[in-house]
């Protein structure tokens, strides 16, 4: 073959299968954008739950991890580690229902936001002093830190507490530690004189001795709550969402509550930043309530914080 025809048949290929590879490539974008328009639209039409590493948010991975709700409905959970970025999302309609608490749920309402509530929560909130800094009563929260998150259950605890001591406001220093893992390896390192912590993390402060202060329990307090936007929850194809979330929902509760934690223990570790032995400490007493609207009074203890403040 002549020479001058030979590179002229390589350069013929080579250009094909430049042209391939650039078509390929082309292809591969396009796919590629097509992948991600579709998780975006399914995402969408998702009913999508913010949730957090505490003890109240279970029965929603308990019916996610053992299919408790009816597989016709996509329900996601978005999983966040500060209270603060669940409220969030809500807000910003990432998502369209959120674990929170009655007092940040109130401070939505009043700033405007169509917030619901779908069902009150078994939360309950421990003040807990350092050990290591003799906290072993309120009034030693003098010239102390507390842990807290500003605008939520924590803040009004702090104030409750300083109240009780009869403590001055600005002699008790509140430090804005939104992360709860991070709120908990606080107190593990002594960093921290004072911080409120739910469950598990309760439980694992405990574990090293360190010193219940306040305890909303025995406050008849009930302030946990799974919040939703009205608005867009109001739309009828949400509608049948909530009602398959809803029945999920209960039967998680009615089976934890009949045959406790421990059958869910590969939940918990799944979802849950929390040892072995606080595992096992776990109270057996913890009960966890079918969907049901919060209480009006602890509503108002909610509204009425805001008044004051």
């Amino acid at each position: 073959m002549h020479p001058i025809m030979k590179r002229l048949i390589i350069g013929i290929v080579l250009m094909g299968l430049l042209a391939a590879c650039g078509q390929s490539y082309e292809d591969t974008k396009r796919q590629r954008r097509e992948h991600q328009k579709q998780a975006m639209r399914e995402d969408s039409a998702a009913l999508k739950v913010a949730v957090m590493p505490t003890l109240d948010c279970l029965p929603l991975f308990v019916a996610k991890d053992r299919a408790m709700f009816d597989t016709a409905v996509d329900i996601r959970l978005k999983f966040f580690t500060a209270q603060m970025d669940c409220d969030t999302a809500l807000q910003r309609g990432r998502v369209e229902m959120a674990i929170t608490d009655l007092v940040r749920a109130e401070r939505m309402r009043r700033q405007g936001d169509s917030i619901a509530y779908l069902t009150a929560t078994n939360a309950y909130w421990l003040l807990i002093g350092n050990r290591n800094q003799r906290i072993t009563q309120l009034k030693h929260l003098d010239d102390r830190m507390v842990a807290m998150t500003r605008y939520s259950v924590t803040d009004m605890l702090t104030q409750m507490a300083v109240d009780s001591a009869k403590l001055k406001t600005e002699r008790v220093f509140r430090i804005q530690v939104n992360d709860v893992n991070v709120r908990l390896d606080m107190l593990e390192n002594n960093e921290m004189d004072a911080l409120l912590l739910t469950e598990p993390q309760a439980t694992q402060a405990l574990l090293l001795k360190h010193h219940v202060l306040l305890d909303t329990r025995k406050l008849d307090m009930q302030m946990g709550a799974i919040a939703m936007n009205k608005l867009t929850m109001s739309h009828a194809n949400r509608q049948k969402q909530q009602e398959a979330l809803v029945k999920g929902y209960n039967r998680a509760c009615d089976s934890l509550n009949h045959y406790g934690l421990k059958p869910y223990y590969d939940v918990i570790r799944r979802h849950y930043d929390v040892s072995e032995q606080a595992l096992r400490q776990l109270p057996d007493s913890l009960k966890f309530m079918p969907v049901s609207r919060p209480r009006e009074k602890d509503v108002e203890r909610a509204r009425q914080w805001w008044l004051k403040k």
